[in-house]
């Protein structure tokens, strides 16, 4: 900050928090973090965070609502309808697993932190339901001749869970975002999306 005095306007200033936030919140999980290292590390004072958010409870839901937000928009391009049903998933999954890649920080609150938080577990289940939705849109749309009763919903729910347990060996570094790709996907379709086999 430019002589450290510089005022910065209010949007700018949450934007800031909410980034060291995110950064401690991911490093320490959300009951090893103090409001103090959160301040710190946005290179504020304390009782100025305590006057944007009034609680530790009220900044980690204001990290989850905005990281939610900006999963939701990384996947939002596969929803383009001059897509086929294939090239939709690939880029909901390109969309998906890159951005848990460049914001493994925001991975860690959203999945490892806050789905360990029964409080704040209620938080994530907008942006994972969006998900689901899609993912079941996409294996319904791309489904010729659908065996009566095929339940597509349960089916985006298992590909989900399915990703999010890849999502997060890509946030560890332990798979690249192609590779995860390309798995997730000849699982929808070979696997989840294919006929049943006669025993």
């Amino acid at each position: 900050m430019a002589g450290g005095t510089k005022r910065l306007p209010r949007a700018v200033r949450e934007q800031q928090m909410l980034d060291a936030a995110v950064e401690v919140f991911s490093a320490n999980g959300f009951h090893d973090t103090s409001m103090d290292a959160i301040a710190a590390t946005a290179q504020i004072s304390k009782p100025m965070l305590y006057l944007y958010y009034g609680s530790k409870d009220e900044l980690f839901t204001a990290c989850i609502q905005r990281e939610g937000v900006r999963f939701v928009e990384a996947i939002t391009p596969a929803a383009d309808p001059h897509l086929t049903p294939r090239e939709q998933l690939r880029a909901a999954l390109v969309g998906f697993l890159g951005f848990v890649d460049s914001n493994r920080s925001s991975w860690m609150v959203l999945y490892r932190q806050s789905m360990g938080q029964q409080a704040f577990a209620s938080q994530v289940r907008g942006s994972r339901e969006r998900l689901i939705e899609l993912t079941a849109k996409l294996l319904e749309s791309s489904t010729k001749d659908p065996e009566e009763g095929t339940d597509f919903g349960i089916m985006a729910v298992a590909l989900v869970g399915a990703g999010e347990a890849v999502a997060d060996r890509v946030a560890g570094g332990e798979i690249a975002v192609a590779a995860a790709a390309d798995l997730l996907e000849n699982l929808a379709w070979r696997g989840l999306a294919g006929k049943k086999r006669d025993h």
